[in-house]
Formats: C-alpha cells, sequence, structure tokens
C-alpha cells in the first residue's frame, strides 16, 4: 500500500467488492453490518481489507462525484454531497479523521467504498462534499493524515443523514509541524501533486 503509517508515537503525538457499481437495489446507510471483504485485484495489484484499529497514514487525499447515483461497495447509493470517502482496504463502513497537512483543517468522514485505485501515494478518495468541507476541492489532490475513529453516536447519526459533524479546531502549530516534516521525510511535498488524476 502507498502512503506513510504514523508510528503510535506520531499518534499519541497527534492526541489503506469494488466501487461505485452501477445500478441495482440500494442498502440504506447503516453502520450494521461491518463488512471487510475478501482480497480482490484491481489493474494488477492485490488490496487485502482487514480491520485496523490502529490505522494512521499520511498521503494524498483526491476526491470523485461523477459516480452520482451508483451503488458503492458495501451497497450504499453514491450521493456526492454527503461525508463520506473511498479507501481499498478498511472495512466498510469505518471513520476516520482526515486533517489537511496544508491548513490543518480536521474533519469526520464516513468510509463506505472502495478506491483509490490510481498507482501512487493516493490514500483516500473523498466525496464532493468532504472534499469541500475538507478546504481541497479546487486543488482536486491534497496532503493528508487518515486516522480511524470512533465518533459519537450523535456524530454517527448526523453522518448517516448526509450532514456533516461539528467543526473540529485545526491540530495545533507543533502537531501540524511534525506531521509536515514525517511527510517530506518520506520524499512527499505537502504541496503537490495539485491536479486531480483521472479515474479511480
Amino acid at each position: 500500500m502507498f502512503g506513510l503509517a504514523l508510528p503510535r508515537s506520531a499518534c499519541l503525538a497527534g492526541a489503506l467488492a469494488l466501487s461505485a457499481c452501477a445500478g441495482g437495489t440500494f442498502r440504506p446507510p447503516s453502520d450494521v453490518p461491518v463488512r471487510i471483504g475478501k482480497p480482490y485485484v484491481v489493474r494488477g495489484t492485490t488490496f487485502v481489507p482487514a480491520a485496523d484499529p490502529t490505522y494512521d497514514m499520511l498521503g494524498y487525499a483526491s476526491w470523485y462525484g461523477s459516480e452520482s447515483g451508483n451503488r458503492t461497495a458495501n451497497g450504499e447509493r453514491f450521493r456526492p454531497d454527503w461525508i463520506t470517502a473511498a479507501h481499498t482496504t478498511l472495512p466498510l463502513p469505518t471513520y476516520v479523521e482526515v486533517t489537511a497537512l496544508a491548513t490543518g483543517r480536521r474533519i469526520v468522514v464516513r468510509i463506505n467504498d472502495r478506491g483509490p485505485f490510481i498507482p501512487g501515494p493516493r490514500i483516500i478518495d473523498l466525496s464532493r462534499g468532504a472534499a469541500e468541507r475538507l478546504g481541497i476541492r479546487a486543488a482536486g489532490q491534497a496532503a493528508v493524515r487518515v486516522r480511524r475513529i470512533e465518533p459519537s453516536d450523535a456524530e454517527r447519526r448526523r453522518l448517516l443523514k448526509g450532514k456533516p459533524t461539528p467543526e473540529l479546531p485545526p491540530v495545533t502549530q507543533p502537531v501540524l509541524d511534525t506531521l509536515r516534516r514525517q511527510f517530506e521525510a518520506a520524499g512527499m511535498t505537502v504541496t503537490g501533486p495539485t491536479r486531480r488524476a483521472a479515474g479511480r
């Protein structure tokens, strides 16, 4: 998997079925059952879904919205304005906190789809609504931290109804500086890439 895994110490210091299958019936948004799924192959790469309670990665996020109305990998209807995302291996659904490394802005996102499948250090595909809320829609692609979390029941209910959770305060400057240094030490830059890649 591409991306940079953060060690547990970094986590404490700061406190990776196919997507968009068209047509068919839709499952109502729900957090049960949680689906892990079997290994699958896309464009010659094998992905092995697995539970990962300590998931904490640095990489790039992109966004997608043209699949509006299609079926997500866990059977729900894809709604581009909702705060959702696609990930290659985390269980469906999984909740994550996504932090934009350029600004320190953070949002809570519900993963209900599979992707991204473009080679490179992209670790998550955000819905258009999530990209807008994180402030990265115009850039198309942005450096991020993705960390698995357990949101409150109230936050879950909001996301399941297509509403964003209350705005989170940005990460502190010392934490943001540490994340940026780790990102750049892995050979990636916070300022790029900025062009949205075609496809998923």
